[in-house]
């Protein structure tokens, strides 16, 4: 400690010597790319289910944004240390896949979709590519047409850098009989009970408002009943904990689904769900729309298309997930300091130039040192040291508040940090003993800025 100073009722200032902030940064360096990580205990196994779109269709804006959230969530946990699953669930199975298989067979034989259909003009794209989609039975069209829309979406998010380990399709449930195994283990336990000619869940034991019907009494299950023996099934492969990313329109399910869960035996800290809030497209200072291929809404690849996988993943979460987004299309077109993450981006790409001017054998040289500093630490120094120190705090706090926007804040500020030193401190041919010290700040800037843009799923370029 080299000084303490009063700065006001209750608050002191505390600076700290320059020996400290070399002896940090060498942890830093030692640490090497496991730096900001680790540290998760206990290490859970978790499923992260998120997107889950209706394969009814592409995959629109308010899919994307939830596609990027729930990646860079489990990029966090993953790099806190726990086992990570990443889950898509498939609606494969009810009224709306019938109607889809319908829209598309009339499409394949000329026909406008039955009331209630799907009107997309991807419909008769899914519909070309089926052969004898006109003569094939209604289930046959649907089943293939469900597929063909999972493959696009597999693609489109693989596109995206979001890739599943599960696609798990709501049709096994029924398949694999695993609502009627939902139902007994419920009423093994007097959680339902019959009235009316239906079957109902006591809700209501587990904070819900109202009790919930599984079967109506025509014998047709609601959707309630294929999400609790979903939730089971992921119980029983398992898992330590359930995250699962819902759209806004999902906001009034939570407290039910919370209540089933309960039923079901699970803990209330087993299972979160996170309501992820829309998305407002802005061009030209007004909300508007791209133009677009499908229907009539914007999909994820007209988005990429229009302004790339970096720009929309960072754009998509840079804000808190419960907060809606406008997301302006003209900044982020931009190739310029005005645009976050292009600045986040070339900062990244400077050090990185920086480091090519030394040179690989004298880069070497100076992670290897160990001289003492001949001089007094800038002031840009300290600060963006304390920056790179900040980094597993900020990840822990991510993770932890599921909360990716913190590393798009931390990464700015850290850019920004950099942006001073540079100005302020010279790197290559000053003092060698100083070299050695702002060597080794540029190789912990850039790797902090890597692994900030990575966590997000952003790319860090050597070069722009």
């Amino acid at each position: 400690l080299q000084a303490a100073e009063i700065a006001g009722p209750g608050f002191l200032n505390l600076r700290l010597r320059d020996d400290w902030y070399t002896a940090a940064l060498a942890d830093v360096v030692a640490a090497g790319e496991q730096w900001g990580g680790g540290g998760a205990e206990p290490s859970l196994r978790i499923n992260v289910e998120f997107v889950s779109a209706n394969p009814t269709g592409p995959i629109h804006v308010g899919g994307t944004r939830n596609a990027a959230f729930g990646d860079a969530l489990a990029r966090l946990l993953e790099f806190r240390g726990h086992r990570v699953e990443r889950e898509f669930y498939v609606n494969d199975h009810g009224t709306q896949a019938q109607l889809f298989g319908a829209s598309v067979q009339a499409r394949a034989r000329g026909q406008q979709p039955p009331e209630g259909g799907y009107l997309g003009d991807y419909v008769q794209d899914v519909a070309a590519a089926i052969p004898g989609a006109g003569d094939l039975t209604e289930a046959d069209v649907t089943r293939l047409g469900i597929e063909l829309m999972v493959a696009r979406a597999q693609e489109s998010l693989a596109g995206f850098r979001v890739l599943f380990d599960t696609w798990f399709s709501e049709r096994t449930l029924h398949q694999r009989e695993l609502v009627a195994h939902a139902f007994e283990s419920l009423a093994a336990q007097g959680r339902t009970f019959e009235q009316d000619g239906a079957l109902w869940l006591r809700t209501t034991e587990f904070g819900d408002d109202k009790d919930r019907v599984l079967r109506r009494s025509s014998g047709d299950l609601t959707y309630f009943s294929s999400d609790i023996a979903y939730h089971q099934e992921k119980l029983e492969r398992g898992f330590d904990l359930l995250i699962d990313v819902w759209g806004a329109d999902h906001h009034g399910y939570v407290p039910r689904m919370h209540a089933a869960f309960g039923a079901l035996g699970g803990r209330a800290d087993q299972l979160e769900l996170v309501i992820m809030q829309f998305v407002h497209l802005v061009e030209g200072g007004e909300r508007g729309k791209m133009s677009k291929r499908a229907g009539e809404f914007v999909t994820l690849e007209d988005l990429v298309a229009d302004i790339g996988v970096d720009a929309a993943r960072w754009f998509l979460l840079a804000r808190s997930h419960d907060t809606t987004i406008d997301l302006d299309l003209d900044l982020a077109r931009e190739q310029s300091n005005e645009n976050p993450v292009f600045y986040v981006q070339y900062a990244h790409a400077r050090v990185a130039s920086v480091l090519r001017r030394a040179g690989d054998e004298r880069l070497a040289a100076a992670l290897a040192s160990v001289a003492p500093v001949p001089t007094e630490l800038h002031a840009s120094e300290r600060a963006l040291l304390r920056r790179v120190l900040d980094l597993p705090d900020e990840v822990v706090e991510a993770a932890d508040r599921r909360a990716p926007h913190r590393i798009a804040t931390y990464a700015l500020d850290l850019a920004q940090g950099f942006s001073a030193f540079y100005r302020d401190c010279q790197v290559v041919g000053v003092d060698p003993a100083l070299e050695d010290v702002r060597l080794r700040l540029c190789v912990v800037t850039r790797d902090a800025l890597a692994r900030s843009l990575g966590l997000l799923g952003v790319s860090a370029p050597a070069e722009m």
